[in-house]
């Protein structure tokens, strides 16, 4: 998709996640997050995501900025959201995490190739366990599950249906257009992104 297809986007404060993570779109997107806030610190910022997942630590750097900058981030799941991509989607404000009808979810254990002497090996292993622990515990806090049970569903590849990530928790909504998304999906410029506003121009939040 071409940049300036993205910096139309962002005008909007919409934030596309569309490929794998990395640590190149990964600095990018949270540059893009500091700056939307530091231009309005109060009206929500976008992440529509359609990801296979990708680098943990990538990933956490999107994370924490989710969590650093005062506004809300409203998640959009679009297509797939799967690994890290499953994390970000369920790190979304509180009632502010959507997806699509036909999004498929996958929630497992991160991934990790081991290499060297026998205390590389063992140091690489222990990492990726603090690693997998790491990402149960936010998945749990966020999904309302348990530590134990994140271990369980993810200790493999299990894929959700839209209807299954709604239930689960992952997604606090389902929609099908972004009149159904707070702050239209900030696609809809008659619609206010902050949430007072949003809320008196009567927002249509329901699930679809």
């Amino acid at each position: 998709m071409p940049n300036s297809v993205f910096d139309r986007l962002l005008k909007d404060r919409i934030i596309w996640l569309g490929e794998d993570v990395r640590d190149d779109n990964s600095n990018e997107i949270c540059a893009k997050m500091l700056l939307l806030s530091a231009e309005d610190p109060e009206a929500d910022i976008y992440l529509y995501i359609n990801s296979p997942g990708g680098s943990v630590t990538a990933g956490m750097a999107i994370y924490d900025t989710m969590q650093l900058v005062p506004n809300d981030i409203v998640t959009v799941g679009i297509g797939m959201a799967a690994s890290m991509g499953q994390l970000l989607l369920t790190s979304g404000a509180p009632g502010k995490r959507y997806i699509t009808p036909n999004t498929r979810v996958l929630l497992h254990q991160p991934l990790g190739g081991f290499g060297g002497t026998q205390s590389d090996i063992q140091r690489q292993a222990q990492l990726i366990l603090d690693m997998k622990q790491r990402l149960a515990e936010i998945t749990a806090s966020r999904t309302g599950k348990t530590v134990e049970q994140i271990h369980e569903d993810g200790d493999r590849d299990r894929w959700f249906t839209a209807e299954e990530a709604l239930e689960y928790g992952f997604v606090d909504h389902i929609s099908e257009s972004a009149s159904s998304v707070v702050g239209g999906g900030g696609t809809d410029r008659r619609i206010s992104s902050k949430p007072d506003e949003a809320s008196n121009n009567g927002a249509d939040n329901s699930d679809n």
